[in-house]
C-alpha cells in the first residue's frame, strides 16, 4: 500500500466503506465527517486552539515545539495505544487530518516507528470533501432523475427502496419529509448529509443505467436542504405518479408514521413513552395549524386526542386512522392537487404500485 493515497483513490474508498482514522480535533470531526470513519484525535480541542494561536503569532515551528510539549511522553503513548488498537482491529483504515499536512503526517511517523505501516490520504479532509462535492455535481448532471410521486400515504418511499438504482433522501436525512416526519433519533448535519448522498450515488451503477429514482420532495426535509443544483434538477425531472386508494394510504400512513414512531418512543423511553407520543402529534398538527384554518384544526385535534385517550386504554392503534383520514381529505390532499396541477406536464406515468414497479423494471432494462 503506498503512504499516500491520491485523489484517483477516492471513489473506491467511499464505494468499498474504507475504514478511516481521523485525527482532527473532536470540534472539527462534528461539523462534518463520512460514513467508517473513526475520530481518534492527535490534539484535544484546547490543545489544537493552543497550538493554532501559537501558529499565528510566531509560525509554523513554534507552533510544532508547543504541539510536541502538549502531547509529551505520556500523552503520546497513550494516543498511539488508541490508534494501535484501532488499526489492530481495521488493519486495512487510511489516516487523516484536515489537509493531509503535519497532524497526520506526525500520526503515520509515530505509527511507523511502531512497526505500523497507515497510508495517509493526500489532502485530507478537505480533499475527501471536496471529492464528493463534486461527485454530486458530476453524476446528477450525467445522470437523468425519474421523481416518484403520489399522494401522502401511497408508499412511495417503500417503492424506493425496492428499486437498486434510487435514492432514499428520507432516508439519509432520517426524517419523513412532512410536518408529521420527525424521528425520535437526531437528523444529521448537513455536511454530512451531503457526504452520504454523494457517497450513496457513487455507489449507483450510473456507468449502466443513467436513470436514478428519487421521491418527490420539497428541497427542505427536516432541518436539512438538497442541495441546491440538485434539487434543481428534480424539479426539471420527469414525474411518475402512484396512485393508491384512501384505504391504502390511510393504512400506510398509520403504519409509517404513527405506529413506526410510537413503537420508537416505547423502545427509548418507555416510562414516558405515551406522553412523549402525544406531544409529537399534537405539535405536528400544530405547526400546519394556520394552513389548516382554524375549523379543520380543531375538529382534527379533538380527533386526535381521542385517539391517544384510547389508546392508552385499549392499546388498539387503529384508532388514529379517523383524524389521518380527515388530514388528508382536509389538507393533504387539497395541497397535492394544487402543486401537481403546476408540473402536470412532466408526469410520464400514472399507476398503482404494482405497475409502477412493472414499469420501472423495463425502463430499467431499456437504460442498460
Amino acid at each position: 500500500m503506498p503512504d499516500l493515497i491520491p485523489e484517483s483513490a477516492f471513489a473506491e474508498i467511499f464505494t468499498n466503506g474504507t475504514p478511516l482514522l481521523d485525527v482532527r480535533a473532536p470540534v472539527e470531526f462534528h461539523r462534518g465527517a463520512f460514513p467508517n470513519v473513526t475520530n481518534l484525535p492527535l490534539l484535544t480541542d484546547d490543545e489544537r486552539e493552543a497550538v493554532g494561536s501559537k501558529y499565528k503569532q510566531q509560525g509554523q515551528q513554534a507552533a510544532i515545539t508547543l504541539g510536541t510539549e502538549l502531547v509529551g511522553r505520556d500523552v503520546r503513548a497513550q494516543r498511539l495505544s488508541h490508534w494501535l488498537k484501532f488499526l489492530q482491529q481495521s488493519p486495512s483504515a487510511m489516516l487523516y487530518c484536515f489537509r493531509g499536512g503535519i497532524r497526520s503526517q506526525i500520526v503515520q511517523d509515530w505509527l511507523q516507528e511502531q512497526g505500523c505501516s497507515v497510508a495517509r490520504i493526500e489532502g485530507g479532509y478537505k480533499a475527501l470533501r471536496n471529492f464528493l462535492l463534486d461527485t454530486l455535481a458530476r453524476v446528477s448532471d450525467s445522470s437523468e432523475f425519474l421523481i416518484v410521486a403520489g399522494k401522502t400515504g401511497s408508499g412511495k418511499t417503500h417503492l424506493i427502496r425496492a428499486i437498486t438504482n434510487s435514492i432514499d433522501l428520507e432516508g439519509l436525512a432520517n426524517h419523513r419529509g412532512s410536518a408529521f416526519g420527525k424521528r425520535t433519533s437526531s437528523q444529521p448535519n448537513q455536511i454530512n448529509f451531503e457526504n452520504n448522498l454523494a457517497i450513496d450515488l457513487l455507489k449507483l451503477p450510473y456507468q449502466t443505467s443513467h436513470k436514478i429514482f428519487l421521491e418527490d420532495e420539497s428541497r427542505a426535509i427536516g432541518s436539512l436542504s438538497i442541495p441546491l443544483s440538485f434539487h434543481r434538477k428534480m424539479l426539471g425531472s420527469q414525474i411518475a405518479i402512484v396512485e393508491e386508494a384512501m384505504d391504502f394510504r390511510v393504512d400506510t400512513i398509520l403504519n409509517d408514521y404513527i405506529v413506526s414512531n410510537y413503537l420508537d418512543y416505547k423502545q427509548s423511553n418507555p416510562a414516558e413513552c405515551e406522553e412523549l407520543f402525544a406531544t409529537f402529534l399534537l405539535s405536528s398538527l400544530e405547526r400546519i395549524k394556520k394552513r389548516l384554518g382554524g375549523k379543520n384544526y380543531d375538529s382534527i385535534k379533538i380527533s386526535m386526542q381521542y385517539a391517544l385517550t384510547s389508546q392508552r386504554e385499549t392499546t388498539d392503534m387503529q384508532v388514529h386512522q379517523t383524524w389521518i383520514k380527515s388530514l388528508l381529505l382536509d389538507y393533504y390532499d387539497p395541497m397535492y392537487d394544487y402543486q401537481l396541477n403546476k408540473k402536470s406536464q412532466r408526469v410520464v406515468f400514472r399507476g398503482s404500485q404494482t405497475e409502477f414497479l412493472a414499469w420501472s423494471h423495463h425502463l430499467n432494462r431499456q437504460s442498460q
